[in-house]
């Protein structure tokens, strides 16, 4: 493949999270690969949660010196009062980020024969600079129905301008053809959880784990009622590793239900840190209400977990099959909790699970996304 010079374009590097981390792993490996690859970020901090190879360079346009911030500020402090204010402070930070990326790439985008956008926003902006969209790849990272009025209605016809779409769920695709070019790609896994083997049950512990930000979205309030009332025995540990906004309101939950010996907190941890927890445990959970594609999931195979998931939009039905796991109806906690049960009870059925399900992450290595991304590039 002829080697490109290649910009991707995101909001933020320094918080753990999916897009943050499927992000550096592309471009780390592009870079592997002989590309010239940089990033423009939406923010003057410049450090990464996640490994970023030293060869990338790094740019920001700030949002947050931008005027249209300081107008959003100054709404927040003097007229809270105002009903909506936070939607009218919405719409005047997009403005911001519009003319910060009208600015940044009139200026830049002729040294580049590639721009990835790895938000639905930036691509939208972009899809409205012809020849800015002629080289532009949306890369969709969620549900395409996010953006309401503005972004579903207004903006999203302008992906007609655009090189092609990459989606990591089926329904996306679908959805995205009708606009332009459109790709199925999963998400690159990588280290450390590509070179894994096998690990047996025997060399388990009796572990159930979930992986993800503590907030409403991912209804870990949900999987705690379930975990509560399946009646486990009680050699049975449930770990969370994650952080954020419902932690204090969760962590009250288990101690008001007496679940202190068997729930426990972990925090957010760095990739190598998951890999070795997910290595001993034997189950990965989700009870979400919404994913583009929950890379966990194969994170968790790749680590010899069987799964069970809520079937929500979208991405967990790519993913799991009746050879690694369990797909619930979203809201069935009765499902959930039977199927939970009946793994932890079958233990030839588990074992058989177990084995499958780390066979199946075999399908996700990163060699045959590459091989997608150098068609579309």
């Amino acid at each position: 493949m002829k080697k490109k010079r290649i910009l991707l374009i995101y909001y933020v590097l320094f918080n753990p999270g999916g897009v943050a981390r499927v992000m550096t792993n592309l471009a780390n490996e592009l870079v592997e690969q002989g590309h010239e690859v940089e990033i423009l970020l939406l923010t003057s901090k410049t450090e990464a949660f996640y490994s970023l190879n030293k060869n990338i360079k790094i740019h920001t346009a700030d949002m947050f010196s931008h005027w249209a911030w300081g107008i959003c500020e100054f709404n927040v402090k003097r007229l809270k009062f105002i009903p909506k204010i936070q939607n009218i402070n919405s719409y005047i930070s997009h403005i911001g980020v519009y003319l910060l990326l009208k600015n940044w790439l009139l200026k830049h985008h002729q040294n580049y024969g590639t721009i990835i956008s790895c938000w639905y926003k930036i691509s939208s902006f972009l899809g409205t600079f012809k020849d800015i969209a002629a080289k532009t790849i949306a890369w969709e990272h969620t549900d395409y129905n996010v953006g309401g009025w503005l972004y579903n209605k207004k903006l999203r016809k302008f992906y007609k301008n655009l090189k092609g779409i990459v989606c990591i769920n089926t329904p996306s695709v679908q959805y995205y053809k009708h606009f332009s070019r459109t790709f199925f790609i999963p998400n690159i896994i990588g280290e450390p959880f590509e070179s894994k083997n096998f690990i047996p049950s025997e060399s388990k512990e009796n572990v159930i784990s979930f992986v993800g930000r503590l907030d409403k979205g991912k209804n870990v309030g949900e999987l705690l009622e379930i975990f509560e009332q399946s009646n486990l025995p009680k050699d049975w540990i449930l770990q969370i590793i994650g952080d954020g906004v419902e932690r204090n309101n969760l962590e009250k939950y288990v101690k008001d239900k007496g679940l202190e010996e068997n729930v426990c907190f972990l925090g957010s941890k760095n990739i190598d840190e998951i890999s070795r927890l997910l290595d001993k445990s034997k189950i990965f959970v989700s009870t979400s209400l919404k994913e583009g594609l929950p890379t966990v999931l194969v994170e968790a195979m790749f680590c010899s977990n069987t799964l069970i998931a809520y079937d929500c939009n979208y991405g967990p039905s790519d993913i799991i099959n009746e050879k690694n796991g369990f797909l619930i109806p979203l809201g069935d906690k009765q499902m959930f909790r039977e199927k939970l049960k009946y793994l932890i009870t079958n233990e030839d059925i588990y074992n058989s699970m177990n084995k499958s399900s780390y066979e199946e992450s075999q399908k996700w290595k990163k060699g045959k996304i590459l091989e997608k991304w150098a068609e579309i590039l």
